[in-house]
């Protein structure tokens, strides 16, 4: 079999323990850094988060919440434990909800959905996701390239500019929208 790496071939087992030994490091972290996680979780000994039933018991918070949540604590609401120094960018979504993104490669990790869906280095991707205000082309671009795929950034819209590229480059593979797709097709 072709794996992305070695994460993929643990035991069910070991995959568990795996991640039950970073959670209190995780919660730590939370507490540490951010604000807000800093008093959602007041009175919580994070190494005692080491199960997925102590994981279950903490609190949640809903999306719904975020924008207030923002408003009084902008831009992030004091949830992220990233200065702004250490962020690439900054998106908006309907709320409206600001999402940070941090630096790095893959910041968003779906380099190992794309593997698993087959792409691989060489691959030509056209990626029909918008690249302003929202995350997903920059999400599906950095997993992409992570792979060594080149990236055609078309966005959306200019439905007969993207056929004639897609006709001319012939990419191996296409990210975006189903209705989007159904559409250039």
């Amino acid at each position: 079999m072709n794996y992305y790496d070695s994460l993929e071939t643990r035991s069910p087992v070991e995959r568990e323990a795996w991640l039950m030994a970073r959670l209190p490091q995780q919660v730590a972290h939370a507490k540490r850094k951010s604000a807000y996680w800093r008093r959602l979780l007041d009175g919580v000994a994070a190494e005692s988060i080491d199960s997925r039933a102590a994981l279950a018991a903490l609190p949640l918070t809903r999306k719904s919440e975020l924008s207030e949540l923002q408003r009084a604590a902008p831009p992030f609401g004091g949830l992220t434990a990233t200065p702004m120094t250490g962020l690439s960018r900054v998106f908006a979504s309907p709320g409206p909800i600001y999402d940070p993104e941090g630096r790095g490669e893959d910041w968003w990790r779906f380099a190992r959905v794309l593997f698993a869906a087959g792409f691989r280095a060489g691959d030509l991707v056209h990626n029909a996701f918008s690249y302003h205000f929202t995350p997903a082309g920059f999400m599906l671009e950095g997993a992409a390239q992570k792979l060594g795929c080149p990236v055609f950034p078309a966005g959306v819209g200019q439905t007969d500019m993207q056929v004639q590229a897609m006709a001319d480059l012939r990419p191996a593979a296409y990210v975006g929208t189903p209705s989007f797709l159904r559409i250039i097709l």
